[in-house]
């Protein structure tokens, strides 16, 4: 990073968060260090260690090949994950600190939704019918918290009487559905998806945005990257046979792409700081706009995606590493990099490969995804990290800090999955 770009980045967490807040923001910082550093677990304790010599010597080196020991160690992990809940959702993720549940966070229905889609693509792609039938359980398990309205609550599980809707979540387990039934023919899959896809629809406004975005999220403006959900109605209208559900996923993208600037950046697409989005959330939105785009034939959107993360690509170091936080000039906003957005990122690059033929694309994901593999662990005696992705790099950085949130390893997952594909080719 630059030094006017490091300067910048220090003022401006300073100026919004001001010296009080500054302070005890640090204060926890220093007291998560410490407990990283004496866990009673010393795997834990030397990988924190050498986690944090690798950041600041940049002494992660890129792993190349290698694709079905580690996506077999991802989708493991997901797994565990899933065993690690009294249910058959899957596990927030895992958070060594944590005082209770032994680091084990509750079921999170928003992602189990959509690591229904990743398990049943690797249970097909590498012929495993146990972990097919894992993912058919999550499944089952969302029809059962399914909302009455039709929506998914927000946030970990927790009783009825407690649930709100997301209309994002809503989106994310509508996606595991659509998996589900076009693997099944399971009626049971395409009447929930249906009662998802009609909050969704119902949910929207007249310019295409989505209302409800829940309590776990600033509040007071559209969330961009909530286009996503585009991706699963479309998909939802096509194997329904119900096409008033294209034309909604469409008005979707299109409210998304109508607000993108010239530079391909997209403004209201964070879960926290617009001004500075994670590459987390930039990922959904040009994910959406892409894989919308694809099935409508739509070249208007697939140009907006393009131009979206041409700025991204630019910023990607030679090692693989890329800030996890952007401004909307491009510049980074954060020192520590999200993983998860950095392989969405990957499997962005991936998809427009695909579509376009340019390689240039898939140099970019290999780049981003060899730099996640030398950062993932498989050979650890703690079972609890084997073939998980963390947060951030450092693993206190400041997305999902000192954890492993499932999604990480999810999309982690996906990713090596298209690398597979092209490796076959």
């Amino acid at each position: 990073m630059k030094i006017a770009s490091a300067i910048r980045l220090v003022r401006d967490r300073v100026q919004s968060a001001g010296a009080r807040a500054s302070y005890w923001n640090a204060a926890k910082l220093a007291t998560e260090a410490r407990a990283l550093l004496t866990h009673a677990d010393p795997s834990v304790r030397a990988h924190f260690q050498n986690d944090l010599r690798r950041f600041l010597s940049r002494g992660v080196g890129p792993v190349r090949g290698e694709i079905p020991r580690r996506a077999r160690a991802a989708a493991d992990w997901l797994l565990r994950a899933q065993a690690a809940t009294p249910d058959d959702g899957v596990s927030l993720g895992y958070f060594p600190c944590d005082p209770i549940d032994r680091g084990w966070r509750p079921s999170y229905p928003e992602t189990t939704g959509y690591i229904m889609t990743t398990l049943l693509e690797f249970a097909r792609q590498f012929g495993d019918p146990a972990v097919r039938e894992a993912a058919l359980r999550m499944g089952r398990w969302e029809i059962e918290v399914q909302m009455t309205s039709g929506a998914i609550q927000g946030g970990p599980l927790v009783p009825p009487e407690r649930q709100t809707p997301a209309a994002f979540n809503t989106g994310m387990v509508l996606d595991g559905w659509c998996s589900a039934y076009a693997t099944t023919n399971d009626a049971a899959f395409l009447d929930a998806g249906r009662r998802a896809a009609e909050f969704l629809a119902n949910d929207m406004d007249e310019s295409g945005h989505f209302r409800t975005n829940g309590e776990f999220v600033s509040a007071g403006e559209i969330k961009t990257y909530t286009c996503l959900c585009g991706w699963a109605m479309y998909r939802f209208g096509t194997l329904a046979g119900e096409p008033r559900y294209w034309d909604a996923a469409i008005r979707c993208v299109q409210a998304a792409v109508n607000m993108q600037h010239d530079n391909g950046w997209f403004p209201n697409n964070c879960l926290s700081d617009s001004r500075s989005p994670l590459t987390h959330t930039i990922g959904y939105t040009l994910q959406a706009v892409l894989e919308v785009g694809a099935l409508a034939g739509r070249e208007d959107f697939i140009a907006a995606a393009r131009r979206g993360v041409e700025p991204l690509i630019a910023r990607i170091e030679d090692s693989g590493f890329l800030p996890g936080r952007f401004y909307a000039d491009w510049q980074p906003a954060t020192f520590s990099s999200c993983l998860t957005g950095s392989a969405q990122i990957a499997i962005v690059c991936y998809r427009l490969r695909d579509m376009t033929g340019n390689v240039d694309y898939a140099r970019a994901a290999d780049r981003l995804l060899d730099y996640l593999k030398a950062l993932q662990l498989i050979d650890s005696p703690n079972q609890n990290l084997n073939g998980a992705l963390a947060g951030s790099f450092p693993f206190l950085g400041e997305y999902m800090r000192a954890g492993y949130p499932n999604w990480a390893t999810k999309y982690f997952l996906d990713a090596l999955m298209l690398q597979d594909i092209r490796a076959q080719t």
